[in-house]
């Protein structure tokens, strides 16, 4: 029989630590929580809970914190897990099959939350589908200060665990996680995975224009194949280009990735952005694109939504056909924009739904 541990680090998690606790300890043996500093009651909480806790020196190194946390677990198995992460489906049922195969690793998925702007000001909860390598072996640990990964070379099979993580909804982690980056890249500035969480985090601050110069540099050093995190640093360094206005840049990687990233809806969705942007802003230079506006979006719906692709939800679905609906409202044709908003509003998008009760008067 296989033994299974959770293993956390936490630092002042009393919000979030006991729902996270509480909706996943069934699929443990045990449960090892290594504190770096709670001044709450999150000790407290674990220890209610049955965990082993323990307490480390925080030191700026999330992957050392991680290790130290690994070595206190027994277990032939560890579910690395952060406090913000809720399973809502899979159990410890579900992983006996897996569990019998020591030499491998399991990535969980995750629905990751976060606050989208929307026109007017607006904004709204949306979510992104991601997948990351929690379920390890006895003896696998982790490198990388910030956003740590494992260090090992074990495949990497997905396991039926999806959490909910609501971490990218609380402010104050980003400038934090930005300094460490900065140093990691003094270390190694040719980093395509360092650049990219750069890119990323700067972009999520709103610098875009810094975000670009970091991107610039991912897309220069990425593999061409075999790095999960290329299509979506690619895409986002799209949105990125179109808040600096960058059109003919952007324009020449979408040509550039087209066959690469045909198969992703958030690259054809993001490509649908783009085209309506860069005509808008010069509608002479950039004309011949506007045929491609509704093409980007019905490619979108053609592919559906794919959550190993790792994408924002509803790129596949109602966010395409709401963009669908608006482009033929723009366009004149009412009876397109209604169904296509319809089909939105079956999803429950709020845009959708007030656009066709203005319509209906």
């Amino acid at each position: 029989m296989n033994t299974l541990a959770i293993v956390m680090i936490v630092k002042n998690e009393e919000k979030s630590l006991e729902r996270c606790l509480k909706q996943a300890a069934g699929l443990a043996d045990k449960l090892y929580i290594t504190d770096t500093g709670s001044t709450d009651r999150t000790r407290e909480i674990a220890a209610a809970y049955g965990a082993v806790v323990t307490e480390y020196v925080w030191n700026q190194d999330f992957a050392a914190a991680r290790n130290f946390a690994l070595a206190q677990s027994d277990c032939d198995w560890n579910l690395v897990l952060d406090a913000d992460e809720y399973l809502i489906k899979g159990s410890r049922k579900d992983l006996e099959g897996f569990l019998k195969h020591p030499n491998r690793i399991g990535a969980v998925e995750r629905k990751d939350y976060y606050q989208e702007e929307l026109p007017g000001g607006r904004q709204e909860t949306a979510y992104a589908h991601s997948y990351t390598s929690r379920l390890l072996p006895r003896g696998v640990r982790y490198e990388g200060r910030i956003h740590e990964q494992v260090d090992s070379k074990l495949p990497v099979y997905p396991v039926p665990l999806l959490f909910e993580h609501d971490g990218y909804l609380r402010p104050g982690k980003a400038e934090r996680n930005l300094a460490i980056l900065l140093e990691e890249l003094k270390e190694a500035p040719e980093d395509s995975y360092f650049l990219y969480q750069t890119a990323e985090t700067l972009r999520g601050l709103k610098r875009y224009k810094e975000a670009c110069g970091y991107y610039e540099r991912f897309y220069k050093h990425v593999p061409g194949q075999g790095a999960g995190y290329r299509a979506n640093g690619i895409i986002n360094y799209l949105y990125a280009l179109i808040e600096t206005k960058a059109w003919d840049t952007a324009l020449g990687i979408v040509e550039k990735e087209a066959r690469n990233l045909s198969a992703y809806a958030d690259f054809h969705f993001a490509c649908g952005i783009l085209f309506m942007q860069a005509v808008l802003a010069d509608t002479r230079k950039y004309v011949s694109y506007l045929p491609r506006i509704e093409q980007s979006y019905l490619r979108c719906l053609e592919i559906g939504e794919v959550p190993a692709n790792q994408g924002v939800g509803g790129t596949g679905s109602f966010r395409a056909a709401y963009n669908l609906g608006t482009w033929y409202e723009v366009a004149g044709d009412l009876g397109k924009a209604r169904k296509y908003y319809q089909k939105a509003a079956g999803e429950k998008y709020q845009p959708a739904m007030e656009r066709l009760a203005l319509l209906a008067k």
